[in-house]
């Protein structure tokens, strides 16, 4: 970073750190404990659509070295598109398996980041209910490092419950690198497993 950067008020990216993806286990106690929130088993890539045989085959590839997991309760990797024009690749595993789920997921960004394809990575998720089916995503922005927690109101379109997700924020600010900056917790609307 130089000078002229410093005076334009430009900052360095700060470089996505994947093993936070591995905070998820011990932030899911604490959700469980702070709020009755438990994994639902679900978890999900979003990354913008490249056109090309390169970014077709790495596709191919993460989903073979998903789907080849003999231990997958349900069923294999599902590839989807939402309205936005974003894919999203989703993982299904049983709700005891979210360390499992997690290296799913930490097993798409690498991959996807060591075929060259890191800067079409957007975000992960972890989909987790409480008991009156209320839902909740722990997502991690790729290129910032950080999580953030996303909570659609059941039953409304486009309508978030913004005051959980600031519970949450609360009680997880010592398990998980939480996004300070609230314009950046875009919404997920229409991920799968949410």
């Amino acid at each position: 970073m130089g000078l002229l950067d410093i005076l334009l008020g430009r900052t360095k990216p700060v470089a996505p750190d994947l093993d936070q993806l591995f905070a998820l286990p011990s932030a899911a106690v604490t959700l469980q404990a702070a709020a009755g929130f438990t994994p639902t088993g679900n978890g999900a890539v979003c990354f913008a659509t490249v056109e090309g045989a390169a970014f077709e085959q790495t596709h191919r590839e993460v989903q073979a070295l998903l789907d080849a997991d003999a231990e997958r309760a349900g069923p294999p990797v599902e590839m989807s598109q939402d309205d936005y024009g974003y894919s999203w690749l989703l993982s299904r595993r049983s709700p005891d398996q979210l360390p499992q789920l997690v290296n799913d997921l930490h097993a798409v960004n690498s991959s996807m980041e060591a075929n060259g394809f890191g800067p079409q990575l957007l975000c992960s998720l972890a989909a987790f209910a409480d008991d009156t089916g209320r839902m909740l995503a722990l997502v991690y922005l790729y290129k910032r490092g950080t999580f953030y927690p996303f909570a659609p109101l059941p039953g409304t379109a486009d309508r978030r419950d913004s005051a959980l997700e600031l519970q949450m924020k609360a009680a997880l600010a010592s398990d998980l690198r939480i996004e300070q900056d609230l314009n950046r917790w875009f919404p997920v609307w229409g991920a799968p497993g949410l």
